[in-house]
């Protein structure tokens, strides 16, 4: 498999002014074609530094792609940076620039001789044409190798990698196989405990097994090469069903699913409002709770209800939740009530001070779903999603 990377152009970029989101995007694109991208970097619109970024990542790697930098302004260097690293210069094309004042004439824009700056090619370049913008794009193939220059703006980048890049790509590398990932979500659980369970996995060259740790949350994902979608997904399957039969219901999710959207799911599955009483978290935490069946309450941490007094008007399933922070750690005190039933538990984090309201959450999540799946649905139990 040919392996690749890529650069992300732009000094508002590199200042983090605006998001990269063109990074994310290609990464799972060349993923998806079996692509191994091995260095992703952000680089300002400096003709230097880009040239000799573009000089490293062709001397590293099969593929290089840029994003950003081929608009008109002469703080736009990708052109002359390509023509550089690639030891050759541009060349003006007129079918480019007539295709550039057309699209101008069209929305009654008008147009300057610096957009001639866009129809400037490094010879022996293969030309993209933007019909959906301004900045032609282009392919530099060189011994054996590609540099891919695209456009910063992210609808034009999108539509040019899926129309003409990633057919040449396939074409001229003969892309057959994919790459594939699946994450499972665990709650509540330290990495290395979960490290310690699936420690044998990690060893596994494909498909692959890693770990990632946020706040109370753990991601185990799993990463498979195949020939196809089918087979890529028996590998994951494969191995998702050995993570499972060891961790059991702690993986909360896969992919996209969160702890709100999972527990909204099992409170819809009662007859009766379940109560969440929040005392001593931010605002905004905790707002994508709220739902069918699911009532959440903010209560002043020097009022928060007793134990004695939540169980003296019980009704319905209620879970309180105060969170104590300190210089030192923070202190969240869980509480768990149903009829017939009471479960209460204290937990302390010391991580850093700007993750620990993070980690109270994802725990205290984790709580509601774990009491709701043991206690309040456990037919829920046994099901794999």
């Amino acid at each position: 498999m040919p392996t690749a990377e890529l650069i992300a152009i732009g000094t508002e970029l590199l200042l983090g002014e605006i998001i990269d989101t063109n990074t994310k995007y290609l990464a799972r694109q060349l993923r998806d074609y079996g692509v191994d991208l091995y260095r992703s970097t952000t680089v300002g619109d400096n003709l230097q530094r880009i040239t000799l970024l573009i000089q490293e990542a062709l001397s590293r790697a099969d593929i290089v792609i840029t994003t950003g930098g081929l608009g008109p302004t002469v703080d736009d260097p990708t052109r002359d940076a390509a023509a550089q690293a690639c030891n050759t210069h541009n060349e003006f094309h007129p079918e480019l620039w007539e295709q550039i004042r057309q699209r101008f004439l069209k929305r009654a824009m008008n147009i300057s001789e610096n957009n001639k700056k866009q129809a400037m090619i490094p010879a022996g370049a293969v030309v993209i044409a933007n019909p959906v913008g301004t900045a032609p794009a282009f392919i530099m193939p060189i011994n054996g190798k590609a540099l891919v220059c695209l456009p910063g703006v992210p609808r034009e980048m999108e539509y040019l990698m899926q129309t003409a890049i990633l057919p040449w790509l396939k074409d001229h590398y003969s892309l057959s196989g994919m790459i594939k990932a699946r994450v499972l979500h665990i709650g509540a659980v330290s990495e290395s405990k979960i490290d310690e369970m699936v420690a044998d996995l990690e060893k596994m060259t494909n498909p692959t097994v890693g770990l990632l740790a946020h706040p109370g949350i753990v991601d185990i994902r799993i990463t498979a090469k195949a020939d196809s979608e089918e087979d890529a997904d028996e590998m994951i399957n494969t191995l998702e069903t050995i993570i499972r039969q060891r961790l059991g219901t702690d993986i909360y999710g896969v992919d996209n699913e969160t702890l709100p959207q999972v527990i909204h799911k099992l409170a819809e599955k009662g007859s009766s409002a379940i109560k969440v009483i929040l005392g001593g978290f931010a605002p905004d935490t905790f707002k994508d709770l709220a739902g069918n069946n699911l009532i959440v309450e903010r209560v002043e941490p020097q009022s928060f209800p007793t134990l004695n007094k939540v169980n003296n008007i019980l009704e319905s399933p209620v879970f309180t939740c105060l969170y104590t922070p300190t210089p030192e750690l923070s202190r969240i005190e869980l509480n768990f009530s149903s009829p017939g039933h009471t479960e209460s538990m204290t937990r302390e984090y010391m991580g850093a001070p700007g993750l620990r309201e993070e980690w109270a959450v994802n725990f205290c999540l984790s709580f509601i779903r774990h009491q709701l799946i043991s206690k309040v649905y456990p037919e829920e139990k046994n099901d794999p999603s």
